[in-house]
């Protein structure tokens, strides 16, 4: 029996938009930068061993990964539903993050994420990210002093945070992500995958069906 949703009406509505686009080729479209990282379809991983899982299921459970951009505001919109999402089954299957930027900021915003997960407040930092987005997003100038100052307000080592973010080892990382997903097919943000497979949902009721079709399976 499915569990009681109890989203507020405007996260449905987010949600659903969210989906929708989603559904139809992404939020926001494919795209190369510099440095990209090429990697072959058969050597593309899904979840690798340092990818963010967010949840407290256990390492064999239903795996629920989901490619996404701080910057894109199909993301901002999913990421309530998902977090909903997370609160009802978060003991039942595992939530993955992983990095696919393709906008200005994106990929600083992704590092300070990495950062920040270095301190185990990887799930705070994006939360932050999320909600602050329409005051950096699609600015065509450096948002990275922005990005400093949200770990300086979530209490962080200032210190070891400047270390991770300006390590090349965590923008390869970040590339690393992007590249996985491009070659799993990702063709934009947000991109949801369920025990491996692409999800095409135009509803969270659809997120919810999956799911838990596939705790059931």
């Amino acid at each position: 029996m499915k569990k009681n949703l109890v989203l507020p009406l405007l996260m449905v509505v987010l949600a659903v938009a969210a989906l929708v686009v989603a559904a139809n080729a992404g939020g926001d479209g494919p795209s190369t930068q510099a440095g990209d990282v090429v990697i072959a379809g058969g050597d593309a991983q899904l979840v690798r061993a340092d990818s963010h899982r967010i949840s407290e299921a256990p390492v064999d459970s239903v795996e629920f990964v989901e490619f996404l951009d701080f910057e894109c505001e199909a993301c901002r919109a999913a990421h309530p539903a998902v977090t909903e999402l997370r609160s009802l089954y978060g003991g039942e299957v595992s939530f993955v993050v992983r990095n696919f930027p393709l906008h200005n900021n994106s990929e600083a915003a992704a590092r300070a994420a990495e950062a920040a997960a270095a301190q185990d407040m990887f799930v705070e930092m994006m939360d932050l990210l999320f909600e602050t987005q329409p005051e950096w997003g699609e600015s065509s100038s450096s948002q990275e002093e922005v990005f400093v100052g949200f770990a300086e307000q979530l209490g962080l080592d200032m210190t070891q945070f400047r270390e991770v973010y300006d390590d090349p080892a965590t923008l390869e990382k970040v590339r690393r992500d992007k590249a996985d997903g491009q070659a799993l097919g990702v063709e934009g943000t947000p991109t949801f995958f369920l025990d491996g497979e692409k999800l095409e949902p135009s509803s969270f009721e659809d997120l919810v069906t999956a799911v838990e079709q596939a705790i059931g399976a």
